[in-house]
This record gives structure tokens, sequence and C-alpha cells, in this order.
């Protein structure tokens, strides 16, 4: 990695806060050697790119095989933005006004490849997380609030999403087997996978997952949606003014631009760096433009994937639901179940694998993201590249998260009215951190010479306006 500043800011040396209180009972070293924290081999990293991290933009040389094994990061968060939830608010959205919303994919696109290159782009100039750069640049009161209620969107977001893949399985087995008897074995599943696979096979894990939202493009298949209509509908925008129209709008950028994808974007980053063996903050700091290029064409892949799949919701559901009336469609499993006896049984089994596979994708990430906003605040280690025994304190996050939401799920909590609050939440708190990473990314002191260019900062602040904008008109008529 290359090091252009020669006095970097300290990294932070704050033991982890469970390891020092055993260590008061029990004295435990400062510091466990590297190679005994790393969950995986170090020789790569998880998307196979070589020792620097990121500096395999080689790969590409190689053909098809090389440019899968570039992607990584970028990808997993474009997979993850859709979620059981926002499958289900894509899915009203086609539902309630057909095609009138398709334009939404192509116009939030360039915003989310913005946003979350300016996330890689930080991580990989500072060698840190975004929660860290953050809170040496800004007043912790801001930064802190912001995560307390990202880790609270977080978790309100994983009890939906836990439900969502729960109905799912209870499709698939002909709703024989009740959602609430696999909740809990669902839960157990991800909760081991991120406590005890190593990084390298969790991240591979996440890869596959991915595969999971070709669901929605064979759907489209299988619909056969009309062709001239849905090409007006790409091309030219359509704008009610009314109430319903703008809420679904809010709703579809909420769920675009969530976050929790802001943290996952640079935290994964960071661990990819880690893994690959650079386990200092100062090996990290500072970056290349192959590296940058490499990033960016892991972020943009993701980025078209995501904006792929919310484009096939919507056209299933306006194409399918719309024109026969189902209008009241609130969430994912709802749509399935409607998609069986109007496009066949084949489209809502297809509908119901696409949610369980996006959910055990996303539920991972939306948990761990908050675990990685919050140590990363408080300045202690910890990342899924470093085993549970190392890093207690961040599994101890991810496992709060994840039965929170489990909780919120037992106690049937309605899901519909917990993503409303998870959609304010969010709402409230992207706004500041747009605005935050739009002024860090722009940064000469921080960046250096890979501060972002100018239409990439012109886009952030467009992603900022519209999303403050967006909450305003929530709360207003919410109101």
């Amino acid at each position: 990695m290359a090091t252009s500043n020669p006095e970097p800011p300290a990294a932070d040396e704050r033991p982890d806060p469970i390891r020092a209180v055993v260590s008061r009972v029990t004295p435990l070293d400062e510091e466990p050697p590297a190679a005994a924290i790393a969950k995986g081999p170090s020789d790569e990293a998880a998307t196979g790119a070589p020792s620097a991290g990121r500096g395999g933009i080689d790969a590409l040389r190689r053909g098809p095989f090389g440019f899968l094994q570039l992607l990584g990061p970028g990808l997993i968060t474009g997979a993850s933005d859709d979620d059981p939830s926002g499958i289900g608010t894509y899915s009203q959205a086609g539902s309630q006004f057909g095609l009138g919303t398709l334009w939404m994919a192509i116009f939030t696109f360039p915003l989310m490849i913005a946003v979350q290159e300016a996330c890689a782009r930080i991580a990989l100039q500072t060698g840190v997380g975004l929660g860290t750069s953050l809170r040496r640049k800004f007043p912790s009161v801001l930064v802190g609030v912001c995560i307390v209620l990202v880790f609270c969107a977080n978790t309100i977001n994983v009890g939906a999403d836990l439900g969502a893949v729960a109905a799912g399985g209870s499709l698939l087995t002909g709703s024989h087997v009740q959602p609430a008897w696999l909740l809990v074995p669902i839960a157990v599943l991800i909760g081991v996978m991120q406590l005890k696979l190593s990084y390298s096979i969790i991240f591979r894990c996440f890869k596959y997952l991915t595969l999971a939202l070709f669901a929605y493009v064979i759907t489209v298949v299988i619909v056969h949606p009309p062709l001239l209509a849905t090409v007006t509908a790409t091309l030219i925008p359509h704008i009610e003014f009314n109430k319903d129209f703008i809420g679904i709008v809010v709703a579809i950028l909420g769920t675009t631009i969530s976050p929790y994808l802001f943290f996952w974007q640079s935290s994964s980053e960071v661990d990819e760096m880690k893994a690959a063996g650079a386990t200092t903050e100062q090996e990290r700091r500072g970056t290349t433009r192959k590296e940058l290029r490499a990033a960016r064409i892991d972020v943009f892949v993701g980025m078209l994937f995501s904006q792929l799949v919310m484009y096939c919701i919507i056209l299933t559901a306006g194409t399918v639901l719309h024109s026969s009336g189902h209008t009241g469609i609130q969430s994912a499993q709802q749509a399935a179940q409607a998609l069986k006896p109007l496009a066949g049984p084949l489209a809502s089994l297809i509908f119901a694998l696409g949610l369980i596979g996006t959910g055990l994708l996303a539920i991972p990430v939306l948990t761990a993201s908050a675990a990685y906003a919050v140590k990363e605040f408080f300045g202690f280690r910890g990342g899924l590249s470093e085993t549970p025994l190392s890093r207690p304190t961040f599994y101890v996050l991810i496992v709060i998260a994840l039965v929170g939401g489990l909780l919120m799920s037992v106690l049937n909590i309605n899901p519909i009215q917990a993503l409303v609050v998870t959609a304010i939440v969010n709402g409230v708190v992207a706004p500041p951190i747009l605005v935050l990473i739009a002024l860090l990314a722009r940064d000469r002191g921080v960046m250096e010479e890979h501060r972002s260019g100018t239409v990439s900062a012109v886009l952030v602040w467009i992603a900022a306006m519209l999303m403050g904008a967006a909450a305003v008109t929530m709360i207003v008529t919410l109101v």
C-alpha cells in the first residue's frame, strides 16, 4: 500500500472493553499476535485479490474469472441493498402505481455509485472505517447520535427481514411449516456463520447468495411485461402530486440510499486489507490509482446489480399485480403469495426463493454494519476477519442486533409498522451522514491527492439534499 503521509493519525489503541474487564480477573495479553486473531489465512483477501488487498486490478487481464475475482465489498453492498424490506417497498410501488416508478431505478443509480464510491475511497485512503474517520474529523456528539440511530434502525430492519425469510420458507412448504417455527433456526444459522466461519468463507457465501437476486430477473421473463409501456416508463419520469405517490418515492429513496450501507462499504474494504495481511493502520493507510479504479469497478457493478433487481421487482409487480387490481401489497411475502394465482406457481416459487436468499445475505450485513459503526466510534478493534475470542465486544454487538431483531419477530411486532419507523430513522440520519461524507471525501488534509472528483462530489451533495427533502416530506406527511 502507498503511504504518502509520513505521519498518519495514531491508530485506535483502546483495548477491547470485554477483554479489558476480564483481564482484571484473569491476566490477558494486551494484544494477541496477528496470526492468533485472524479467522482465516492471511495470504489472500476474501475476494481472491493478491496481498495488497485492492491491488488486484491486474486480475481484469485474466478475463471473466479475473473480473469476478475482483468483485467484493461493492458487489455485496449492492446486493444487500435489495433486502426483503426493500423488495417489499418495490413490490408496493409496482402494485400501487404500475410501471410509474420504473424511472427511479435509473435516477438513483448514479447517486448510489457516487455515495458508495466515496465511502470506499475514504476507507482505502485512511485505512480505517467510516465511523473512525468521521469521529476524528467532526464533533463526536453529532457522529455519536447518528451511529446510535443507525444501530437502532438496523436492529428493527433485522427483525423485519427475519420475519420475511421465515415467511419465504413457509411459502416453500406450502404453508405447512409456520413462519414462527423458522425464526430461531434462521437466527441461529446466521449467528453461527458470523461467529464461526472464517472471513474468506463468509464473503464467498455472500457472493453466492447474490445469485439469489437473479430470481427476480427470471420472474420478469416469466410474466412477459409489455415492451413499449416498459420502455416509456423507464425513460420518461412519471410524477403524481399526491400523498401516496410522494410517500412511495420517499420510501424508495430511503431504501436504496441507506446509512448502514455507508458503514458496511468502508468497513469491509478495511477488512479486505486486513485479510490480505495489512494488519496495522500504518500498513493500510494510503492508496493508489489502481486500487481506486478496482474499487470503482466493484462499486459500479454492485450498484448496477442492485438497481437491476429493483427495476425487475417493480416491473413484475406493476405488470402482474397492478394490472389485476392487487394494489394493497405491503410486503415481499404478500407479493409472492399474490403472484401464484396470477402468474403461476413457478413465479411465486422463484420470488420466495429470492426472498430467502436476499434475507440470508442482508441480515448479516445489517448486524455487522451496526457493530462496525459502534466499535469505530468508540475506537476499539474488531471485524469479521478476527476471532470472537480476540474481539468479543464486536461480536457481542452483532449478537445484540440479531437477538433484538429476533425478539421483535417473536413478539409479533407489526413488521410493516416497524419498517415505517426504520424509514423515519434512516430518513433523519442519512442526510447529515451524507453531508459529512461529502465534506470528508473532498478534504485535502485527509484525502490528499485522492480526493473525490467534482462530478462525484456534486452527486453526493445531490443525494444529501434529496434525502433531506425526503425526510422533511415524510415527517410533514405523517404529521
